[in-house]
């Protein structure tokens, strides 16, 4: 009865998913079609992709968010570095205030998710090339000195819940280049269904391994409920002579501190994805 209920409950969310992300694409399209310059459409994609995030999250996935310690003052311009298991934090972060998120070249090529990234005003990175990585650092940190919100994953891949990845550095970088604050955010999973964040229900938030994006968020879609938290942590002050293997360090260390890990159920444990050798950053 419940595989039935679940299927349901699934399919009229997946609706109301629907119907907020196709406002959101045609109010996006328009905004692309009316706004020249390209700074100024990247804010206004991202204040879009702001607000309907923020949307989604509550009305489509029933999720409550808690928002810990969030600065009362806004910078203009700064990094924000967090954790990631997936597509559902990504949706937390969007839509708490507007932010321009960094992800692969690859999500650029991906069906439906490129389009829907490129109108939220993502910017994309090679990260494998190293030439390429350091020019990209580069043309973020010009977009944090032009008064942008930058958002970067640096473990460079979602997981599965276990720990925090290693950081890579390059990228985080971007902010002493622009001489702009770097701002830690741990992002954690609470309870689902009910329950503490376990491997029970782990796949239905963190997207990771060879898992499809509508397998994982049609896990997503069933859930009956989904308590998350956001903790603002310690702003770092980068500077430009600073190293960046410290820095990047002493984030993954703050962030590490106040994650939760997901709690093991028996016959649930899954691999921890592991890091690319060819990933340079």
């Amino acid at each position: 009865m419940e595989a039935i209920t679940s299927i349901f409950r699934g399919s009229y969310k997946a609706v109301i998913f629907l119907y907020y992300l196709i406002v959101y694409m045609i109010t996006s399209l328009f905004i692309a079609a009316v706004t020249r310059d390209r700074n100024k459409r990247r804010r206004r994609f991202s204040a879009n992709a702001s607000k309907y995030c923020g949307l989604i999250a509550r009305n489509a996935l029933h999720i409550k968010l808690n928002v810990i310690n969030k600065p009362p003052e806004k910078h203009q311009g700064s990094l924000l570095v967090a954790n990631h298991m997936g597509f559902v934090d990504i949706l937390l972060l969007a839509g708490i205030e507007p932010m321009s998120f960094i992800t692969s070249n690859e999500m650029r090529e991906t069906p439906l998710l490129g389009p829907v990234t490129e109108l939220a005003g993502c910017f994309y990175v090679e990260r494998r090339s190293r030439t390429k990585i350091l020019s990209e650092m580069k043309r973020l940190a010009n977009s944090l000195k032009d008064g942008l919100n930058i958002v970067l994953y640096p473990e460079a891949t979602s997981t599965n819940g276990e720990r925090v990845l290693p950081f890579k550095r390059t990228l985080m970088m971007a902010a002493a280049e622009a001489g702009v604050p770097i701002q830690p955010v741990v992002i954690n999973f609470r309870s689902i269904n009910g329950e503490a964040f376990n491997t029970r229900w782990r796949d239905a938030v963190c997207w990771y391994g060879d898992a499809t994006f509508v397998e994982y968020f049609w896990k997503t879609l069933r859930l009956k409920s989904v308590v998350a938290e956001v903790e603002y942590l310690e702003i770092l002050y980068p500077g430009p002579n600073d190293d960046r293997g410290a820095i990047a360090d002493k984030a993954h260390a703050m962030i590490s501190a106040k994650f939760v890990p997901v709690q093991q159920v028996s016959g649930n444990a899954a691999p921890m994805p592991t890091d690319l050798e060819t990933d340079p950053t």
